[in-house]
């Protein structure tokens, strides 16, 4: 069907590039058993399209694709590299078949805006992580330092300290994460945490005071990771609602503890379950919490997050919301199962 479709490519402005595109993406992507033949003329006539189509249509179609496990790295890669933020940003965010080839030389050439859309990927290997502390503005290193799920090497860690001059904000974003940096850096985080707290003076809210602190923290993160365990246990003992539980967590903009709730009741992988999290379109998200029984309150806390995070203006949680109450339980269900048998085959 692919092979037949190309020859319908002759038509080259952008709404017939727009049509064939979405076309055969239709196609491909409900393929289960793709052929290596019907994966390159998807990925001929995907890059024919994209380069004579408009930028409105270009970052429609990334949005649609940026998640899927089965879109060809040529592709995939196109709309990462493309100059256009609104286009690039969400491939960059949440495309799995990027690599980290692909990430940290896209971080080398493209603006900043590229760069913050890597640093806000659910996971980040060292390779991209030590290019993004290099080139990356404050708001690059602001975010990457707050990342659970970004890994640095020596150097990088050195780089993130002395580019971030003293920014509050970055050493109580590596603070907070220090459970899941290596104890060498987590020590050394915790030892600077305390260092600019002194300098800083009494003034400061922070429970760094004096040369305990790296034990405190270290109990704080295992205190947090506990808690977390304890609620899950909670609400599969029938202790808890899952209302109460997500509310609680939203409350402390705990997006990571939260996306481990929703795996643990999902039964997805976590960085699955956080990418749809912080993705703008919300029906990942929406469909995970309502098949766990999420009610609309609570779910409401859920999209008034997001929006904090994700710059969401206030109109599109009302439409979100409304969207997620005419969701049944059946379809979210269904939805769900889907979801669980490509993560596998991914």
């Amino acid at each position: 069907m692919l092979e037949r479709l190309s020859e319908m490519s002759a038509d080259s402005s952008s709404e017939g590039r727009r049509t064939l595109l979405n076309a055969v993406t239709d196609l491909f992507l409900v393929d289960d058993e793709t052929s290596e033949i019907a994966r390159d003329h998807y990925t001929e006539i995907a890059k024919r399209s994209i380069d004579q189509m408009e930028s409105a249509d270009k970052a429609s179609y990334a949005e649609r694709v940026a998640a899927e496990p089965k879109l060809p790295g040529a592709i995939a890669k196109r709309l990462a590299c493309d100059d256009e933020v609104a286009v690039a940003q969400l491939v960059l965010r949440l495309s799995p078949v990027l690599t980290d080839a692909d990430l940290a030389s896209i971080a080398v050439t493209h603006s900043q805006a590229h760069l913050v859309a890597i640093a806000e990927r659910a996971t980040l290997s060292e390779n991209v992580t030590d290019v993004l502390v290099e080139r990356g503005d404050r708001k690059v290193l602001r975010t990457v330092s707050g990342n659970e799920g970004a890994a640095f090497s020596e150097s990088g860690l050195d780089t993130l300290i002395r580019r971030g001059d003293g920014d509050g904000q970055i050493t109580r974003n590596l603070a907070e994460r220090s459970d899941s940096l290596p104890a060498s850096q987590a020590r050394r985080v915790l030892q600077i945490a305390a260092q600019l707290s002194t300098m800083a003076g009494p003034t400061v809210e922070t429970e760094i005071v004096d040369g305990s602190t790296d034990q405190r923290l270290a109990r704080k993160a295992r205190e947090r990771r506990l808690e977390v365990r304890l609620l899950i246990a909670d609400l599969k003992d029938g202790k808890r609602t899952i209302d109460d539980v997500v509310e609680l967590l939203v409350r402390d903009d705990r997006a990571f503890d939260l996306a481990q709730v929703v795996s643990s009741f999902s039964d997805i992988p976590n960085t699955q379950a956080l990418r749809a999290l912080l993705q703008k379109e919300a029906s990942g998200i929406a469909v995970a919490c309502r098949a766990m029984g999420l009610g609309s309150a609570a779910f409401r806390t859920v999209l008034e997050m997001r929006a904090g995070r994700l710059g969401i203006p206030a109109k599109q949680i009302s439409h979100d919301l409304a969207s997620y109450e005419s969701l049944t339980t059946e379809m979210s269900e269904r939805a769900m199962r889907f979801l669980k048998v490509r993560g596998k085959v991914a």
